[in-house]
């Protein structure tokens, strides 16, 4: 499961994805904007800076800004940043592995079988679709709402 830290980040970085290139954003002004905590977001925003995701700027017109091109970010790698491994059991994971005390057999492992292959298929989807993918999304939900207010009139 996604933890608020995480989707409170990813809503940071699409805000941020959207004002690309145009200067810094304030935290007061991100806070308030997609209504985050903003002690909150502090801490979520250091944490995104120490991994190289966003930059920041001290001082008159500062804030913070993305780190790289929005198409180069993906949500796999921010998500792993903030909460860790994808996987949702410690035997399924490819970077934190643990292997389950219980487990008599794990090569054989029904359960781990399944959650390798959700680890898998998560992996695949998030590591593959970037800030950019998720602002096209959005934007071509957004357009087919307006044909169909305009064709319900």
């Amino acid at each position: 499961m996604l933890s608020k830290k995480a989707k409170y980040a990813l809503r940071a970085l699409l805000l941020l994805a959207k004002e690309h290139g145009r200067g810094p954003v304030l935290i007061s002004d991100l806070a308030h904007r997609e209504s985050i905590p903003k002690k909150f977001l502090e801490l979520i925003l250091l944490d995104l800076k120490n991994q190289g995701v966003l930059q920041s700027k001290k001082g008159k017109g500062g804030g913070y800004f993305l780190g790289r091109p929005p198409e180069k970010i993906t949500l796999g790698h921010v998500i792993r940043a903030l909460d860790g491994p994808l996987a949702p059991l410690p035997c399924a994971s490819q970077t934190a592995y643990l292997k389950c005390e219980e487990c008599k057999d794990e090569a054989t492992c029904g359960i781990r079988i399944v959650m390798r292959e959700v680890r898998d298929a998560t992996a695949r989807i998030l590591d593959s679709t970037s800030l950019m993918d998720v602002l096209g999304r959005v934007n071509r939900v957004m357009k087919a709402e307006k044909e169909k207010l305009a064709y319900s009139i």
